[in-house]
């Protein structure tokens, strides 16, 4: 029997409107139902859509003894403030996943692996932009993966409510994402 305490600390940024809640909510249910112990901050700036947003989860295997995120193993950011108020937060040997088709290349680090994704233009070619936070949480759960796929497919269905097209997208720019990250 294994005593190992398997603990990861996720931030995800942008400006509010990108959906940087929204995929925080998804991996911290997804947590829930794969019956891990999980946290969920958001935090926003005053305007609801255009404001800087973030929001940070932990999923652990054991109890989680504080609910912030200093120090994220795994960040995804979704625009340039983001970028430039979160890469020196992530741990040595973190990943950090950032929207290229808004952050230009920038200053980075070399104790991180940095992971460009222009998860606006996929999504543009699927179709619905809104998306992008979807493809990018499949680019995230095809290299590190969170939950098991079927939790994490279970979640976004669910949260889609009695939208049928909503969940047949999000299902599609996951996917998308998780193509995506098998060519990096």
């Amino acid at each position: 029997m294994s005593t190992a305490r398997t603990i990861t600390k996720y931030k995800f940024a942008g400006f509010g409107g990108q959906g940087v809640l929204f995929i925080g909510k998804v991996l911290a249910q997804a947590g829930m139902l794969a019956k891990q112990q999980v946290t969920w901050i958001p935090a926003y700036g005053p305007e609801m859509r255009g404001g800087t947003a973030n929001c940070s989860v932990i999923i652990s295997s054991k109890k989680i003894g504080s609910p912030t995120v200093g120090k994220p193993n795994v960040a995804i950011v979704m625009n340039e403030a983001s970028y430039l108020k979160f890469i020196d937060t992530v741990v040595p040997g973190g990943t950090l996943y950032v929207n290229s088709s808004l952050i230009p290349e920038l200053p980075g680090r070399v104790d991180i692996r940095i992971v460009r994704v222009p998860v606006n233009e996929i999504a543009h070619e699927m179709g619905d932009e809104k998306v992008a936070n979807i493809v990018m949480l499949g680019v995230m759960q095809a290299m590190i993966p969170a939950v098991p796929d079927d939790i994490l497919e279970k979640v976004l269905l669910q949260l889609a409510g009695k939208k049928p097209a909503l969940a047949e997208q999000n299902m599609r720019a996951l996917k998308a994402g998780k193509e995506y990250a098998m060519n990096l």
